[in-house]
């Protein structure tokens, strides 16, 4: 008797990913964590000279913190050869580069999308995270300045249903 055949289930590692990232208008392969989009605004203090005992706050300089991507460890070389590309004894012309992030609902839907505006890496992890345990997770990470951000405000509009007339 021959053994019967089971269906294959194809393991899909991207399957619950509900966000990608993109640059030079591709999906950079397997990224599995980007940290929070920040920026901070400095506090100025001042005193007005007739004013001995209260200071006054103003908003002061604009700062955006940098942004490190994390995946697992793949055939993908876009991480590396970004990085190269600073790191080489004279930068290449082309170095910044223009990013998406794109958040997907549970049905497949974009509903947020923001650019990050003239991203350049200014650290490369190309093999971390190694551990002789059994927890043992490879990952490779991308740290990425920035100077700016902005979300895509034409993203998630989708049309209402409207309701049936009673």
């Amino acid at each position: 008797m021959s053994p019967s055949k089971k269906p294959h289930s194809r393991f899909d590692p991207y399957r619950n990913y509900t966000f990608r990232v993109k640059w030079d208008g591709r999906v950079v392969a397997g990224v599995r964590r980007v940290t929070a989009l920040r920026r901070t605004v400095e506090v100025v203090e001042y005193r007005q000279g007739s004013d001995l005992g209260a200071t006054q706050k103003l908003p002061g300089r604009l700062r955006y913190e940098p942004i490190t991507l994390e995946r697992g460890i793949t055939h993908d070389t876009t991480f590396e050869a970004w990085a190269s590309q600073v790191a080489g004894s004279v930068p290449a012309l082309s170095f910044r580069k223009e990013v998406r992030l794109e958040l997907y609902d549970s049905d497949g839907h974009l509903t947020v999308a923001y650019d990050i505006h003239r991203c350049w890496p200014s650290e490369y992890v190309a093999l971390g995270g190694l551990d002789a345990g059994p927890d043992c997770s490879p990952f490779q990470s991308l740290t990425l300045e920035n100077e700016g951000w902005k979300r895509d405000t034409t993203v998630g509009r989708r049309p209402r249903r409207r309701r049936p007339k009673r």
